[in-house]
């Protein structure tokens, strides 16, 4: 007998070393992986519908119209930026991106966070290690959990029902052993069938909360471990917070004991494990405590998701800064004028960087050869003022700009099921930005059109350009506007600022530097591409024939 003991000793010493060089190894691919993919764009999968869910869980508007969003590729640039860790970071990550805080409180916090977790690249790391505990897909239902107050699962009598109802089943028990009186016999069937509806009734009640719950354990474990490490070490209210809530671990730990032991419904153990918790309604107990206390701590719960959310998005923001060329932190102290010095779009490869210096006193028009380069450029300039307003990071050497809001209206297609023609879609799009950057609106706008009125014929596009840019600019916003029409900068007068991208034409093509010029646009290609991609000759010489008769006609 004693050396099946010692075998049986040894066998658990071997199994416990295993598992513990198993774990260290696990941890080092872990921490190599993160050092592997720091300042590096993560791909992977993406939910948006889960991401979001946060931004949606409060109804809160949010700063970027959907429209706009489109405009700017918003969820191609959320997958460039999000290197979070745990899923509370993602979703606090587009959540900022969608709805941003412009004080310089938020700022400020923002910046001291990031410093002090760039202090220490090892400590970094381990945080990251520490975060991921909350990648699991189920830790996007966190949110569900303090978003609104949550109704008790049962009614109040069948609560208190629940509550003594493993006293009498085991007092019944015991009657019935000792009388055998077939009184207590019916009475203990009785129990069993209540309890058995009950238990059953339970398992419907808590399906919604068989993701968060769990998930809420993992979040004490880690907001603690943050504690212990000192990342909270000037947030008072995160330890109250985390002393109140902690209260909730025992009656978690039986939920994620309960939700991970015997899931097999063939076991002859699972069987015997529903039935013990069917009899004494276990579940039910577990959960009614445990919802009355999330009930309780729900403010509590909110404020340890975001503080742990908010360490994931501030190293997410420092893997991004150090993986792009070059970067600034905006400068928003009262300056009235719009300046970006060599700017760029994060998303195009090798883009070549441009400046540009702006008031809202004048329309900025941007013209250019088709494939030149202007729509990623005016996409570029609203695209860095939402980053320098939401992850203070600007993809520029200098960002000096008051706080905007960003308007835009670039992507424009035919509404066939709104019975809409590309003009109607355009117009309303820009009825849109009129209607939100009016001269009482407290924060100004920057306001990025591509191609304004293209849809409509070129006399009353000019003429309805002219009036409604002139109308944005008395409004003191900020207006950035593509065009081929250059007829436009006569007609706005003193009250226009032109840019230009242009090309050069050898024997190869066209070649395109991407450089803003100021001054009008000289050249145009559109011909040239024609010719470029193989149009019979007759054609090429007609339409070039056409043109200079039409310029000398229009004086254009």
């Amino acid at each position: 007998m004693i050396y099946w003991l010692i075998a049986g000793l040894f066998i658990g010493l071997i199994v416990l070393v295993t598992g513990h060089f198993r774990s260290r190894s696990l941890t080092r691919k872990k921490l190599a992986n993160i050092r592997e993919r720091w300042g590096r764009p993560i791909e992977s999968y993406r939910n948006f519908k889960l991401i979001d869910s946060y931004l949606r869980a409060y109804n809160v508007e949010a700063n970027i119209s959907v429209e706009t969003a489109a405009d700017l590729d918003l969820d191609s640039i959320f997958s460039f930026i999000d290197r979070t860790n745990s899923r509370p970071g993602q979703q606090l990550l587009y959540k900022r991106l969608h709805c941003f805080d412009l004080t310089d409180d938020s700022f400020n916090n923002l910046e001291r966070q990031t410093e002090e977790l760039n202090k220490d690249k090892g400590r970094r790391e381990h945080i990251e290690l520490k975060l991921s505990e909350l990648s699991n897909n189920d830790a996007y239902y966190l949110p569900e959990l303090f978003s609104k107050k949550h109704k008790s699962l049962f009614n109040p009598l069948i609560e208190i029902y629940i509550k003594i109802s493993p006293v009498l089943v085991i007092t019944s028990i015991i009657a019935l052993s000792i009388t055998g009186s077939q009184i207590f016999f019916l009475w203990l069937l009785a129990l069993l069938l209540s309890n058995t509806a009950i238990h059953f009734l339970n398992k419907k009640n808590i399906l919604k909360y068989t993701n968060s719950l769990p998930q809420l354990l993992k979040l004490i474990n880690v907001s603690q471990w943050l504690v212990d490490k000192a990342v909270f070490d000037k947030n008072e209210a995160v330890k109250q917070s985390l002393e109140k809530v902690s209260k909730l671990k025992k009656s978690l730990i039986l939920i994620n004991v309960q939700n991970g032991v015997m899931n097999d419904p063939t076991d002859v153990t699972y069987v015997i494990n529903e039935w013990f918790k069917m009899l004494f309604l276990i579940e039910p107990i577990i959960f009614v405590s445990s919802i009355a206390k999330v009930n309780k701590y729900i403010d509590d719960i909110k404020i340890l998701y975001d503080a742990v959310a908010e360490v994931d998005m501030c190293i997410s923001i420092l893997a991004v800064r150090d993986g792009l060329p070059y970067y600034c932190k905006p400068d928003f102290s009262g300056t009235a004028s719009y300046f970006i010095q060599d700017l760029y779009h994060p998303l195009v490869e090798n883009c070549v960087a441009n400046s540009i210096s702006s008031d809202n006193s004048k329309v900025v028009l941007i013209t250019g050869s088709n494939m030149s380069g202007k729509t990623t450029f005016i996409r570029a300039i609203a695209l860095n003022t939402l980053l320098a307003q939401t992850i203070h990071t600007c993809c520029a050497i200098t960002y000096q700009a008051p706080a905007l809001k960003i308007l835009t209206s670039i992507h424009m297609n035919d509404d066939m099921d709104a019975h809409k023609s590309y003009f109607q879609a355009e117009a309303l799009s820009v009825l849109n930005i009129i209607n939100n950057s009016s001269v009482n609106e407290t924060i100004k706008s920057l306001v990025i059109i591509d191609e304004i009125f293209r849809g409509t014929n070129t006399i009353e596009r000019i003429a309805a350009a002219m009036s409604v840019l002139t109308h944005l600019i008395e409004n003191e916003n900020f207006v950035f506007v593509s065009t081929h029409d250059l007829e436009l900068a006569e007609l706005l007068g003193n009250n226009n600022a032109v840019y230009s991208f242009e090309e050069l034409i050898n024997d190869t093509g066209l070649i395109f530097d991407y450089k803003i010029k100021a001054g009008v646009l000289k050249n145009k290609n559109g011909i040239n591409v024609l010719l470029r991609l193989g149009y019979p000759q007759t054609i090429i010489d007609a339409a070039f024939k056409a043109s200079k008769q039409l310029r000398e006609k229009y004086e254009l």
